[in-house]
């Protein structure tokens, strides 16, 4: 926009406005990612798009120390005493692991249910990254047909000069808006989508380490340095002094 404007002012803006260029590049984008998807998951792709805007509530060290709190309970008072401490968590994902845990499931059968489970969430969370990386591929292959488009007709005007330069305008316009699409929403929407992803995985996965330690009766220091192989090495400083300020309270 400052580029549109510092050049050709606030007038400026229509003249990259034209509703059959953004017809051929929106319209066909869309309806090229419909005919990939049926339309409960075209629905879901394009409600995703909200997901950008909401900050992940995975705080790793948070989660690794929450497990610490849970194997110092079971290692004093018996994996029984984990059923209240349950009731007390926000996280479905890790309230259903202590609850097999604590009906006594076979570790091998906790581990194959909560990985099935994890599989199951990277599954639907990578429909829609797969959506927007569609959509960002369309954009600029359908802008590129509405320029080809705009050129067949302008080359069958060539009659009126003073008409081949805004007809050239307006069919590079369909190009514009195919790569806006691409680079402006669907590239970023994507990445963000994976970022939330892989981070969601991690903070699973050091759920599914930490309660498969508990039920082995693992020293909670142990299962501290176990899970903080999770984290990169500054992270991992940050997790012990929260552990020794939780210690000390």
């Amino acid at each position: 926009m400052f580029g549109i404007i510092s050049s050709g002012g606030i007038v400026g803006i229509p003249a990259y406005l034209d509703a059959p260029s953004a017809l051929i590049t929106f319209g066909g984008s869309f309806a090229a990612v419909l005919m990939q998807f049926d339309m409960n998951g075209f629905i879901n792709g394009l409600k995703s798009f909200t997901l950008i805007f909401k900050v992940p509530n995975f705080d790793t060290s948070a989660i690794i120390q929450k497990i610490i709190d849970l194997s110092n309970v079971a290692r004093k008072e018996g994996l029984l005493s984990l059923e209240e401490a349950a009731a007390e968590l926000d996280e479905p994902f890790l309230k259903k692991g202590i609850l097999l845990v604590v009906d006594g499931t076979d570790p091998e059968l906790v581990r194959a249910i909560m990985e099935t489970e994890l599989v199951s969430i990277e599954s639907r969370h990578k429909a829609n990254i797969t959506f927007w990386d569609a959509l960002g591929a369309m954009g600029p292959a359908w802008g590129m047909i509405g320029t080809l488009v705009g050129l067949v007709d302008m080359l069958n005007n060539m009659e009126d000069a003073s008409a081949i330069g805004p007809a050239m305008a307006v069919a590079l316009i369909t190009t514009l808006y195919g790569s806006l699409l691409a680079n402006w929403i669907c590239i970023p929407t994507s990445a963000k989508l994976k970022g939330n992803n892989d981070a969601e995985i991690v903070a699973k996965e050091i759920m599914i380490e930490g309660l498969l330690s508990i039920q082995a009766g693992e020293n909670p220091r142990v299962i501290e340095e176990k899970l903080k192989s999770f984290l990169a090495p500054k992270d991992r400083e940050t997790a012990a002094a929260e552990g020794e300020n939780g210690g000390e309270e």
